[in-house]
């Protein structure tokens, strides 16, 4: 059932400050919260559509640094995933790409006993926290862009403690948006192509289990749905456990910075490129996440007009 309310916590102005101050204090978020609610309360259905005076933010960030949030992804995680890529850059119908082949490295070795190190996954930086978008917010596809597509995901939320040791704070719903049509050109351009901004929310499930998650995509076109599909995400459903894709984020020393805050998205199991739509401006991309929360929207919008030359100043 869907919380018609949302309560004001006292002396909290983000879940990142929510998440310090139950590091200081040695406490659980869920504890923390609860002795924090207050009588104050807002209509969440007002807000959630947009139209109060109360606007949602994403629904995790460094609230006073944006360069203190990294954010980042592991593809190559779900099957449909690895299939889209290998339909994109194959050399022949019995030739295996090197995505394929991550994919099924991952599919041997990417859920390890407890305690071990399983095989690394791929992993890709978006940029900080200046890309995140939240719910109802448009996501902005440039000029230099190719194009600009949904990836329906999970993310894991995170926070650095004083001594370098990671804390999960939960899972929340992304849509972590791409420009597959530069990534089709070649695998090697994997990279820009993940440069886009991105949207998470609108609520973080604090605490979750990450094992058998389904969710559905959908594309809203002038108030019709022009393409949806069933998702799943989990450790039931992806070629690597959670322990071993965060081992391989957090093992770099740059991830461990005190204070630090991470958006970290676990992959997509189908997006509309792989069905050959491209979107337009204005449409709807929706996710939803049995469990996580309500679905997560957000419109298109194209930039017009050519690329700007970008020139840089000598000092």
């Amino acid at each position: 059932m869907q919380e018609p309310l949302l309560v004001i916590l006292a002396n909290t102005n983000a879940v990142y400050e929510l998440a310090l101050d139950a590091i200081h204090q040695d406490k659980s978020i869920q504890e923390l919260a609860l002795a924090r609610m207050t009588e104050e309360k807002i209509d969440y259905d007002a807000v959630y559509n947009g139209v109060s005076e109360w606007t949602l933010l994403p629904s995790f960030d460094h609230p006073s640094n944006s360069f203190a949030c990294l954010v980042s992804g592991t593809g190559l995680t779900h099957k449909n995933s690895a299939l889209n890529r290998q339909m994109m850059h194959k050399a022949g119908n019995d030739v295996l790409t090197d995505s394929m082949k991550i994919y099924q490295w991952g599919l041997e070795g990417g859920q390890p006993e407890r305690g071990h190190i399983g095989v690394q996954p791929e992993w890709f930086y978006k940029g900080t926290g200046d890309i995140l978008k939240a719910h109802n917010a448009e996501l902005e596809l440039p000029a230099y862009a190719d194009d600009g597509g949904e990836e329906p995901e999970v993310a894991g939320v995170y926070i650095i403690g004083p001594d370098g040791q990671p804390f999960r704070i939960g899972f929340t719903t992304g849509n972590e948006f791409s420009d597959h049509v530069m990534e089709k050109k070649n695998y090697l351009y994997l990279a820009p192509s993940k440069l886009r901004n991105c949207a998470i929310g609108p609520e973080i499930a604090i605490g979750g289990v990450f094992k058998d998650i389904e969710g559905l995509v959908e594309v809203v076109r002038d108030k019709k749905s022009c393409w949806s599909q069933d998702i799943k995400t989990g450790e039931s459903n992806m070629a690597h456990s959670l322990q071993n894709l965060e081992h391989h984020h957090f093992k770099y020393a740059a991830h461990r910075i005190p204070w630090q805050a991470h958006v970290h998205f676990f992959g997509a199991d189908a997006f509309s490129f792989g069905k050959g739509i491209a979107l337009q401006n204005g449409d709807t991309m929706r996710v939803h996440w049995k469990g996580l929360g309500r679905p997560l929207q957000n419109k298109l919008s194209i930039a017009g007009g050519a690329a700007a030359l970008v020139t840089v100043k000598t000092l």
